[in-house]
């Protein structure tokens, strides 16, 4: 087979099969951008330190939700967002976020607490 004709195949088969993800660095536990979180997020299962990585994604946006509900639990007109009854399992806001985050790159350079913020009060406004 001739060069040419190679390269738009191995093109074609790295689109069907999906990129290789680079595994999950040191820097990406320090969750200093939203990028880094979003590595953690979205590790690979095959990914040496994906039990790590997804734990330490769950606990930080369920600790910092939960932390915002405790700080305006007596406070209504505080809350910065209000999601619907029944709220959404934790997976599914968690899956909703990777998503919403990865549609708004701008804020890739963001602490990630900000991103879930940005993305809780776009989600769910409360009504005024």
């Amino acid at each position: 087979m001739q060069l040419k004709h190679l390269a738009p195949l191995l093109l074609f088969a790295l689109f069907v099969t999906g990129a290789a993800k680079a595994n999950v660095t040191d820097e990406d536990f320090v969750a200093q951008k939203t990028q880094n979180f979003l590595n953690l997020c979205t590790a690979s299962p095959q990914d040496p330190h994906y039990r790590e990585a997804i734990h330490f994604c769950h606990g930080y946006l369920v600790g910092a939700y939960h932390y915002h509900q405790a700080q305006t639990a007596d406070q209504q007109g505080a809350k910065l967002f209000c999601p619907p009854e029944p709220k959404p399992s934790r997976n599914e806001t968690i899956a909703m976020f990777i998503s919403w985050a990865q549609t708004h790159p701008q804020y890739m350079n963001e602490a990630p607490v900000e991103t879930e913020f940005r993305f809780l009060t776009a989600k769910w406004p409360c009504k005024k």
